[in-house]
């Protein structure tokens, strides 16, 4: 077995050594361990990726392939891409670990956001390539930890883990907001989500989404969405509304009062465009993406359907 001093434990090491032997080999080696299913499928995926790009092979190992648990695995990532060089790396990691440790629902919630990304995106093959280059999903895990400081009344570190993860994934959430479970933020780049916000459980938003304030608000201030909400890309939600469970945001809406559950709402200022019920949460695929080609006429003088063809394009 290959020894190395950066090894964190021998099970690394041993993958090392595995490197470059037949598949068979591997395969043989590599069955599920530490009673994670998800783990040891993110390490197998790892492994694969270190063989087919040697390039990679150090992040690999750093990541994911020295590490025992997917907890582990998670707080190497976000210290690695948020640390800054005023600070000390080793230090950031290990706190990063106790916040992790210290409280469950932040892995709990990172596993439902991981299994649902790879559900429900088209673009994803893998449980490996959210974990570490995903920039919607590191921002949430990391938002989790800064919330986790922040309801401890550690509020300096709070708000570092913040600006850090504004600056690294162009992604700005206030420690104070509350997000769910089973969250995805594709593509990620300009969200803003204000501090009274109320993110639910199955969530998905584009790129450009906005969880503001009126500006005219003070205290309670942001939107709460609902279960399974999907708000398409640049969508702006401001003031202390409510969007009912289930309902569609159209993309580059303005959305100003609440929202029944199940509605589809599109446009400027928002409108109701549909109103289902009883439909699940979120669908197991992504909707599919508008057709090229348009009707040969449009309704002269219809407002509404011009609200319906403002539907999202939701494929990456």
């Amino acid at each position: 077995m290959i020894t190395c001093n950066s090894c964190f434990d021998t099970i690394g090491c041993a993958l090392d050594s595995l490197l470059g032997q037949p598949a068979a080999s591997r395969e043989r080696y590599f069955t599920p361990s530490f009673g994670d299913p998800l783990w040891s499928s993110i390490r197998a995926e790892a492994l694969v990726e270190a063989d087919r790009e040697p390039l990679l092979r150090p992040l690999l190992q750093r990541a994911v392939l020295h590490r025992n648990s997917f907890d582990e695995g998670l707080a190497t990532v976000l210290s690695e891409r948020l640390c800054k060089q005023s600070l000390d790396l080793e230090e950031f990691d290990k706190e990063l670990r106790d916040v992790i440790a210290n409280d469950s629902a932040i892995i709990e919630s990172a596993r439902s956001d991981l299994k649902v990304i790879r559900t429900i995106d088209p673009a994803t093959t893998s449980l490996l390539h959210p974990l570490l280059n995903f920039k919607g999903f590191l921002a949430i895990q990391a938002h989790r930890i800064a919330h986790s400081l922040w309801t401890r009344n550690r509020r300096a570190l709070a708000y570092h883990i913040q600006s850090r993860v504004s600056d690294v994934f162009g992604v700005d959430i206030h420690p104070a907001a509350t997000i769910g479970s089973g969250v995805f933020i594709d593509h990620a780049t300009g969200v803003v989500i204000g501090e009274t916000a109320v993110v639910g459980d199955d969530v998905t938003m584009l790129h450009g989404v906005t969880l503001g304030g009126t500006g005219k608000e003070s205290g309670d201030r942001h939107p709460k969405v609902g279960r399974g909400v999907y708000i398409g890309a640049n969508a702006q939600l401001l003031g202390n509304i409510a969007i009912g469970e289930g309902s569609r945001i159209g993309a580059s809406s303005v959305v100003l009062k609440s929202v029944e559950a199940y509605s589809t709402v599109a446009g400027v200022p928002a409108q109701v465009i549909r109103r289902q019920h009883g439909q699940q949460h979120r669908p197991a695929t992504r909707p599919a993406t508008r057709p090229a080609t348009r009707p040969a006429t449009r309704p002269a003088n219809s407002s509404r359907a011009a609200a319906e063809r403002m539907t999202v394009s939701t494929d990456t």
